[in-house]
């Protein structure tokens, strides 16, 4: 006799079972219900909702040999700039028909390749990565495992994978050019941890555009940070009014450091652009709505994470033996508003 209790973690013969049909039609039912008569239908559709059952996803793909899960592994969910990154690869992966595991290395090399033995002992369709490690290694270790990966805002100089980035020397240089062209002879840059690559092209630009500019490196004067947050941003902003010569303008790593900067600022009741300029990158959302609109390099986040996901939908597909390996470099945009103006 069948009854109408709850088995605990109901598997596929239970559905069965309790409906009084073979295990071929319930798969039927749950994955060609065209095959299967309208009443065995709700006969087993009604089983399957008094028992609560839930299809073994891992089951499914070990009969189809491919994982329905994307990996993404970002280096600060704190920042809004990789949020948007999140957002563009979660619309296209399930566009796909596949979810997306979103993680966070906290820029930390170890928990990095924690999560990427994770992502290879579930064996996961494939990775979308932002390298905390600058020397490689995690990723080459992760390679073994021939799960392919797309890199994020970090170029694949190797030509070894896909990546999509944005030419942040470029970027450094539009910074520094629009502080020089101000007027600006002494700027400081407020960094984050040097083992980014990110943070030294920046770096890298910066000190281009100041040579164009006819001014030594030195006029560049570096504040680190360990993390590139709005804590830090505060932190560096002590810094740089114990100085004994200050700088006029000031170029964050990041939108967050440049907003705690901007904090530290109003705090010491220094006027910003009227005492010191400052000019951000990533154009996130709270850089236009900052009290004082903050002048940005604008990073396109969400068509970052959109392009590295149709790339590794492209390795991973139908035509994937037909794939070639590509290495997009997006270009940045300065967005000028308050926080800096020509002096006179």
């Amino acid at each position: 006799m069948r009854t109408g209790r709850v088995v605990r973690n109901a598997g596929i013969k239970d559905v069965a079972q309790q409906a009084g049909v073979s295990v071929g039609t319930v798969s039927n039912v749950i994955n060609r219900p065209e095959l299967v008569s309208e009443d065995t239908r709700i006969r087993v559709q009604a089983a399957i909702a008094r028992l609560g059952y839930v299809r073994s996803e891992s089951a499914r793909q070990l009969r189809a040999g491919q994982s329905r899960i994307v990996a993404l592994l970002v280096l600060d969910m704190g920042n809004p700039f990789f949020v948007d990154v999140a957002l563009g690869a979660e619309r296209t992966a399930r566009a796909a028909g596949l979810g997306v595991m979103l993680c966070n290395s906290a820029q930390s090399p170890a928990e990095e390749a924690d999560y990427l033995s994770l992502f290879a002992e579930q064996r996961v369709r494939g990775v979308l990565v932002t390298p905390a490690d600058s020397s490689g290694r995690n990723l080459e270790a992760f390679r073994r495992h021939n799960i392919p990966f797309v890199l994020v805002d970090r170029q694949d100089t190797s030509a070894q994978g896909c990546s999509v980035s944005v030419d942040d020397v470029a970027g450094g240089a539009l910074a520094l050019r629009h502080l020089t062209a101000s007027g600006h002879r002494s700027i400081a840059y407020v960094s984050g941890p040097p083992h980014l690559a990110q943070i030294r092209d920046r770096r890298t630009g910066a000190l281009a555009a100041l040579a164009e500019a006819g001014l030594p490196p030195e006029s560049l004067v570096e504040l680190p940070t360990e993390r590139p947050d709005v804590a830090a941003g505060r932190d560096a902003g002590a810094r740089l009014l114990g100085l004994a010569s200050r700088p006029t303008a000031v170029f964050c790593a990041n939108d967050l450091l440049a907003l705690g900067l901007l904090q530290a600022m109003y705090s010491a009741g220094i006027s910003v652009p009227g005492d010191l300029a400052i000019v951000g990158y990533d154009d996130i959302e709270f850089a236009a709505a900052a009290a004082v609109p903050l002048t940005s390099v604008r990073q396109p986040a969400a068509t970052m994470g959109t392009l590295a996901a149709q790339l590794l939908l492209e390795e991973t597909g139908e035509n994937a033996d037909q794939h070639q390996h590509r290495q997009v470099v997006l270009q940045p945009e300065l967005v000028v508003r308050s926080s800096s103006v020509t002096r006179r």
